[in-house]
């Protein structure tokens, strides 16, 4: 039996394959990375090519196109081996500059294939609105060959971004685990936050996936898993990273530098109290498990940590942001000396620069209820259906 009898899904992309004019008249450019690909993990780019689709010119996101940059990089090649298409890094490009990038690679729509993991964090969301919003200003289409979210889309989790903290891990108003595909987002996007930053909405198109239900897990899909960029190498990683990336925000290590990142998280100070004091909590779904590790790279690098790894055993029951919460206010009750927030260069709140945990939740609040030992419950409401903060019109699957 082939990869391809066995799939449950067919994704936006591998539609725009079989029907080419499904992107529109014109020449499009093509906004993916290494997860775009098709049944049998052919490589999207080059298929599309050798089908006869007007693909002038390749765009990609953090990461690069290939996927080989770590967390804050792109890639530098400017053309493609593979199909000697010029290639576009878009990251931390937006504004006037994208503007000239988009008119200048003379494309009359832009096509977004890339495999988003369900979390505000996760800046392929925002690679994907900025584009938006510069493709509505210069009257470029945009079509989102969609993809099914690797979390399910039956509930949302964690407040929405107030705007005064937007930045490029959260430009606009969505819950921290926001429960749409990029395609969802991207109708949400354009009915809000694009006319506010466009002055007009996008000429969007979305091509579905057929057959994904909003139920579905990554394996009920029966689509490859592919790691969408270095530190999220599996769906187990994906699962926890919802609320464990908040510690990106501290001076723990989350992980990186070690082959479970974001399912470990540990520091110098922690001692044996950490982990029983987490399961005192009770907390659906998930299992803590004491472990040492040593990060090869990124914060704490060549140092021995003390630690605990998250178990998920109900991924229905578990919710990722309400459990990284309860963390964090166990952690500043346990360590108030040692416990620090991190900012976005790397220092402490001892050096009074701003705190990067305040951008991934979207305001200040958690980080003061933490500080004040505020019971911080009140700031994860139970999980909800996408659709009581999107609204029904957003969503595209049942």
């Amino acid at each position: 039996m082939s990869t391809d009898d066995r799939l449950t899904v067919t994704t936006g992309i591998a539609r725009l394959h079989a029907a080419p004019a499904l992107a529109g008249p014109g020449r499009f450019g093509l906004v993916t990375n290494h997860t775009g690909v098709l049944p049998g993990l052919r490589p999207a780019a080059p298929a599309l090519l050798a089908a006869g689709a007007p693909l002038v010119a390749l765009f990609g996101p953090e990461h690069g196109l290939h996927g080989t940059g770590q967390a804050g990089e792109g890639e530098t090649a400017r053309t493609d081996p593979d199909t000697g298409l010029p290639v576009h890094d878009t990251y931390r490009c937006d504004g006037e500059r994208l503007d000239k990038l988009l008119i200048d690679s003379g494309v009359d729509a832009l096509v977004h294939d890339l495999q988003d993991i369900g979390a505000r964090y996760y800046t392929y969301v925002w690679t994907m609105f900025d584009l938006m919003v510069s493709a509505a200003r210069n009257g470029i289409r945009f079509v989102v060959a969609d993809r099914p979210n690797p979390l399910g889309g039956l509930v949302s989790e964690g407040p929405l971004l107030e705007p005064a903290w937007a930045s490029f891990v959260g430009r606009a108003p969505i819950p921290v685990r926001h429960g749409l595909t990029c395609g969802e987002l991207a109708r949400y996007l354009n009915a809000s936050a694009v006319p506010r930053a466009a002055g007009r909405a996008a000429d969007l198109t979305v091509i579905q996936a057929l057959g994904w239900r909003r139920a579905m897990d990554t394996a009920a899909t029966g689509l490859p898993w592919i790691a969408p960029s270095p530190n999220i190498p599996t769906p187990a990683t994906a699962t926890v990273y919802p609320g464990t990336c908040l510690f990106e925000g501290t001076n723990l290590s989350e992980g990186r530098g070690t082959t479970q990142p974001f399912e470990i998280v540990g520091a110098p100070y922690l001692d044996a109290r950490f982990v029983p004091a987490l399961a005192e909590l009770g907390l659906p779904g998930v299992h803590f498990r004491e472990l040492r590790f040593v990060p090869a790279f990124h914060k704490h690098a060549g140092r021995p940590l003390r630690g605990v790894q998250l178990h998920v055993t109900d991924r229905a029951a578990f919710a990722p942001v309400r459990t990284a919460v309860a963390m964090l206010a166990t952690l500043r009750r346990l360590y108030p000396d040692d416990f620090a927030w991190h900012t976005p260069d790397g220092g402490t709140e001892r050096t009074g620069h701003r705190h990067f945990v305040d951008l991934l939740w979207g305001s200040d609040r958690l980080r003061r209820a933490v500080d004040a030992g505020d019971d911080t419950l009140p700031l994860c409401d139970p999980p909800a259906p996408p659709g009581r903060w999107a609204g029904d019109d957003a969503l595209l699957y049942p």
